[in-house]
């Protein structure tokens, strides 16, 4: 099993999916309880959500599951979000605060470290170099970050969460005009509801890579469950017609967000020419 699989295409945007995955080594899934067997926090099917939206984009896929190591936390294991519920680099529980490996078979400092380097690192060089090879190509890239989860998870936030839901870390890791080209579409999705930095601000792929002084902008889409999946539970099936009809919102913003990267590319030349 590969960690990564990369769909190369010659457009400025790069779609990162970290989640979508679903593989889990033997070794690790033997020590896996009910509840970590289920798989039930995956991004499930988002990588068939944006697959051939934009013939021009270049995906980036996790093949590994989030419980092996999550791709979208820092390595160094620092919390996303200080003071909140949330889960870490290598999980040992699931959203809903529950245990997901049986008593005493978690992993150790060492085994976690191991993890990193044999998934968490391949990942993160793969998404490194297609958002350097884009950049080359187009003077900026656009890293778009692919992300999904359950409209309701009382442990992580309250109350049911919107169906699109962008993070760029308050405005950090992308220009002004990237944030306003995905929202105004969100905002404008007949039938959707959406939020602009709610609950999920955009996770560490998105404010690690984000340098919009430096022409690589990166923002996070997370989708609530409810907009693509026949139910919420297992067998998590996708539902072809809310799916089809999602498609179309997502690729208006996949579109606008291309035709965007040759202006941000001329106002980086500018700021690069007034700073000579």
């Amino acid at each position: 099993m590969q960690p990564v699989d990369v769909i190369r295409g010659d457009g400025p945007i790069v779609l990162g999916v970290p989640h979508a995955g679903t593989f889990v080594p033997d070794n690790i899934r033997a020590r896996l309880n009910e509840t970590g067997l289920k798989l039930a926090d995956t991004d499930w099917h988002v990588d068939r959500l944006y697959e051939g939206l934009l013939s021009s984009a270049t995906m980036v896929k996790a093949g590994f599951h989030r419980y092996v190591i999550d791709a979208n936390r820092d390595p160094a294991g620092a919390s996303l979000y200080p003071g909140q519920n949330t889960t870490s680099l290598c999980p040992a529980t699931d959203f809903d605060g529950r245990p997901i490996y049986h008593n005493g078979q978690e992993p150790d400092a060492a085994e976690i470290e191991a993890r990193r380097l044999a998934w968490h690192a391949p990942y993160h060089a793969a998404l490194e170099a297609e958002i350097k090879r884009v950049k080359a190509l187009h003077g900026v890239a656009i890293l778009y970050d692919c992300h999904s989860i359950r409209s309701v998870v009382p442990f992580l936030f309250e109350g049911r969460l919107p169906d699109f839901n962008t993070g760029t870390n308050n405005g950090a890791t992308c220009a002004p005009a990237v944030e306003a080209a995905v929202v105004s579409n969100t905002e404008t999705a007949a039938g959707y509801t959406s939020v602009l930095n709610g609950r999920f601000k955009g996770g560490w792929t998105t404010r690690h890579y984000g340098r919009p002084t430096d022409g690589v902008h990166a923002i996070q889409m997370e989708l609530a469950q409810r907009t693509h999946l026949k139910s919420e539970d297992l067998p998590f099936a996708l539902d072809e017609e809310k799916a089809d009809r999602l498609r179309t919102p997502l690729k208006t913003i996949l579109s606008a967000l291309e035709k965007l990267a040759p202006i941000l590319k001329q106002k980086s030349s500018e700021i690069s020419g007034s700073e000579q």
